[in-house]
């Protein structure tokens, strides 16, 4: 609860003055009874917004460590299948030399250039969509 609340009730004069009527008793019993139900009630909220709260860190908290693993995942893949690429490309660049090809040589450094200039981050897009198909459960994933 944002907003302070002011509790307002009746003073009841001290017992020296007069003996208390049943009506005063019994609205001082019930301001007791007020003001602790009203205590429980906000107890009771407030003990729904931390459950809340758990349930929603722990369901941000899974949905990170399941991206994480796509992540890694990917990576693992992607730099595999570049450095695949690259033992290949350069055991070419090689059998080109040897065999004295120019053309061949400038074909494979290109190749080579044009390999390294790419990025494996370059082809998973927008940010903003990776958390939106991170959110959604029936999202299949493609590697």
């Amino acid at each position: 609860m944002s907003e302070k609340r002011v509790h307002e009730g009746r003073v009841i004069p001290p017992a020296a003055k007069g003996a208390i009527s049943a009506v005063d008793g019994l609205a001082a019993l019930r301001q007791i009874v007020s003001a602790a139900h009203e205590c429980w009630v906000i107890h009771e909220q407030e003990s729904t917004k931390r459950a809340r709260l758990r349930t929603y860190e722990q369901t941000e908290v899974a949905k990170i460590k399941a991206a994480e693993s796509v992540l890694k995942h990917y990576f693992d893949q992607v730099f595999t299948e570049r450095r695949a690429v690259y033992e290949e490309m350069f055991a070419r660049l090689d059998q080109a030399m040897e065999t004295d090809q120019p053309e061949m040589v400038h074909s494979v450094l290109r190749g080579i250039v044009d390999v390294a200039q790419s990025s494996p981050l370059a082809n998973i897009g927008d940010l903003s969509q990776i958390r939106a198909a991170l959110d959604d459960p029936d999202h299949e994933w493609e590697l």
